[in-house]
């Protein structure tokens, strides 16, 4: 359950199992932590609780100035609360709750409201005024207050550190394949469908649709092997980020040309999976070089989507 309100959810639970943290991205070492959170409360009869902020508290201490996130935070509280806890809070994040002595936040947040006897924090989390609220303060805050502290290790993948930066990093280079294993998942967007051009299907042969991202972060300009969901349908296709410099765009456009699929789909909003890079933005000569290249991106796309590892989860 999802719940925006710390005294709302106090009324709501006995004693309780939580973490706390920012969970850009909701990758493998976050669904770790949290499953076990989820298995320690069950273990200790206690209601399991994932907190997290919004917005991200780099977006207000910083001013804006801060990378773009992996996860949107409906997209964020969605897969925490699939991860099977009894609850998630997003707790709203200001400068009056950054400027909170740790000493402070535990006690009154944490102990007093949430009724907290265990909290598990992943191996890098700080919180509080100055980041003071580290593990080692929250050992003897727990000897004071009455609970439990444990500090969840690192996740490795490939034989280094799972990491939102990492993740960050591989998505704006085009590596999407390399982003699965650290995401579980497929790195997907969100937006709706909006007129374009028009000139996938009319000059180009292969009907295409315009998406107007929600997200903050998208791959790298290319071509994609791609899933679409509509309406909880699956399609396989591919997908341009670019310019279309053959066309001299000045502008960023986002378009997916679904296999075999010939449905209205203005104004829906759909979710781009992404598989794999299939190339690089190209300028071509012209209309004809430029349909024999997209041809040739289609054979490879329904090639690379019709392996078993590029099957959705």
């Amino acid at each position: 359950m999802i719940i925006y309100d710390i005294q709302t959810l106090g009324g709501l639970v006995g004693s309780s199992c939580l973490t706390i943290g920012n969970f850009d991205g909701v990758h493998v070492g976050h669904q770790q932590l949290i499953t076990k959170v989820r298995q320690r409360a069950r273990l200790m009869n206690l209601d399991s609780i994932a907190i997290t902020f919004d917005p991200h508290p780099l977006r207000v201490l910083l001013d804006k100035k801060s990378p773009p996130f992996i996860t949107l935070i409906s997209q964020k509280l969605e897969l925490i609360d699939a991860l099977g806890v009894d609850y998630t809070l997003c707790m709203p994040f200001t400068r009056e709750l950054a400027s909170l002595e740790p000493e402070q936040f535990v006690y009154e947040y944490l102990v007093r409201m949430l009724k907290m006897k265990e909290l598990i924090i992943g191996y890098d989390y700080a919180f509080g005024k100055g980041r003071k609220g580290n593990f080692s303060l929250l050992k003897k805050l727990g000897d004071k207050y009455g609970f439990s502290v444990d500090q969840f290790p690192p996740v490795m993948v490939d034989g280094a550190i799972v990491s939102s930066t990492r993740i960050r990093d591989l998505v704006e280079d085009g590596r999407v394949w390399d982003v699965r294993p650290l995401l579980g998942r497929f790195y997907r967007v969100e937006g709706k469908v909006i007129s374009g051009k028009k000139r996938g299907g009319a000059l180009l042969g292969f009907p295409t649709a315009n998406i107007l991202l929600k997200d903050e972060l998208f791959p790298g300009t290319g071509v994609y092997a791609v899933w679409v969901e509509i309406e909880n349908r699956i399609k396989p296709a591919v997908a341009n980020i670019g310019y279309n410099p053959t066309f001299g765009n000045d502008y960023l456009s986002v378009e997916i040309h679904i296999f075999d699929f010939s449905q209205d789909i203005y104004d829906q909003t759909v979710r781009v999976h992404f598989v794999q890079r299939l190339r690089s933005e190209i300028r071509f000569s012209g209309i004809a070089e430029l349909k024999s290249q997209i041809e040739k991106d289609c054979e490879l796309g329904r090639k690379i989507l019709s392996l078993p590892e590029s099957m959705l989860a």
